[in-house]
């Protein structure tokens, strides 16, 4: 049974950056799609960012040019860049896990995409 720990969340000011980690033990990281979700009191769980064990990335339109995905496989870690973070950008934020390609996915950015989860970060951005 594999495990995803997330970390890295806080409290920053508007314009300001963190950084995620995700931990993965126990999955095939040789084939993936992994991605990051972000999930605010009240909405749904939306997808924005993922990766490929190849290397190819996606993002959501708005956290293009300000988020970054990017994966260590030596450490089996994934990892989400965050800048110029805005208030709207508060959420608790999770990374997933699927052994299916992105490519070959329907929706990378689909949570019914995936079925491993973390436990989540929070992540707070003032004005």
């Amino acid at each position: 049974q594999g495990q995803l720990v997330e970390s890295g969340g806080g409290s920053v000011q508007a314009g300001g950056s963190l950084s995620l980690s995700c931990a993965a033990s126990g999955y095939d990281y040789s084939r993936f799609c992994m991605g990051w979700f972000r999930q605010a009191p009240g909405e749904e769980r939306t997808g924005i960012a993922a990766i490929d064990s190849g290397g190819s990335k996606m993002y959501t339109d708005s956290v293009k040019g300000r988020f970054t995905i990017s994966q260590d496989n030596a450490k089996k870690t994934l990892y989400l860049h965050m800048n110029s973070l805005k208030p709207e950008d508060s959420a608790m934020y999770y990374c997933a896990y699927t052994s299916i390609r992105c490519r070959l996915l329907l929706r990378p950015l689909g949570s019914d995409e995936y079925n491993s989860w973390g436990q989540g970060t929070q992540v707070t951005v003032s004005s």
